[in-house]
């Protein structure tokens, strides 16, 4: 049996507590979706980082032609990036075999968070279902981790959170227990099922990042397994699973 504990925001919850737990790190919009792309796209590996200076530290000691500083505040690049966090960007020709240095408001912290973590894993729409196969082999406690919007709740976390848990419970070799905020998820997931789109629009943060010109990434981020790989988090460092390393 999997007890899912969802979470969302990651000011919930303490780190220790996730000390050797399943985690699954849910960031839409975008970081989730980004790293997710870039890793797709033959990265070598993402270093988050939860501040900016930080990052930049951290690239400065790295071999600058296989490096990428990269990452946002508000929604925009931060000035002396390279990149910013639209999943676009992030394209094979501009990040095969590069280790990307990524700082974001909201998901850098998201996945540090997980640290102690037995396993974390990076979901979003576009993987969602390579991550409910990563969840499904597991059993005990098990959490999932909305990045909300600077520390409040953010509706696309929460309804990839409860997609999540559909699939699962839809799975008929799955034993799930949810709590309160799992079901919340769920029935949030279910009101929006019809129009994911149309819900990422209408969502705080769909609307700031169209109105400041990322009306593309909105809609890249609503797509529904389009990106079917598995980040993980290893050590503190994330990186791509490879099929055989999960398998059953």
């Amino acid at each position: 049996m999997i007890q899912l504990h969802v979470h969302v925001t990651p000011h919930q919850v303490d780190e220790l507590a996730l000390r050797d737990t399943t985690v699954v790190a849910v960031d839409v919009l975008r970081a989730g979706t980004t790293v997710i792309t870039a890793l797709a796209n033959e990265a070598r590996e993402v270093i988050p980082t939860s501040t900016v200076e930080a990052a930049a530290k951290i690239s400065g000691n790295l071999t600058g032609s296989v490096t990428l500083l990269a990452g946002e505040r508000n929604g925009k690049i931060v000035e002396g990036f390279q990149m910013g966090n639209s999943p676009a960007e992030y394209t094979a020709e501009r990040v095969r075999g590069k280790s990307i240095v990524f700082s974001s408001t909201n998901g850098s912290a998201l996945f540090l968070k997980a640290k102690y973590a037995r396993e974390m894993a990076v979901c979003s729409f576009v993987n969602i279902t390579a991550v409910k196969g990563f969840l499904k082999k597991h059993s005990g406690d098990a959490h999932i981790l909305c990045a909300g919007n600077t520390g409040g709740f953010s509706m696309e976390d929460a309804v990839c959170a409860g997609m999540l848990i559909h699939l699962l419970s839809e799975d008929g070799t799955v034993e799930l227990g949810l709590d309160d905020a799992g079901m919340a998820a769920l029935l949030l997931y279910r009101a929006a099922a019809k129009d994911l789109a149309g819900m990422m629009k209408q969502s705080e943060g769909g609307r700031y990042l169209e109105s400041i010109g990322f009306a593309e990434d909105v809609k890249l981020c609503s797509a529904i397994d389009t990106v079917p790989v598995l980040p993980v988090l290893d050590g503190t460092v994330l990186r791509l699973r490879r099929e055989t390393e999960h398998k059953d």
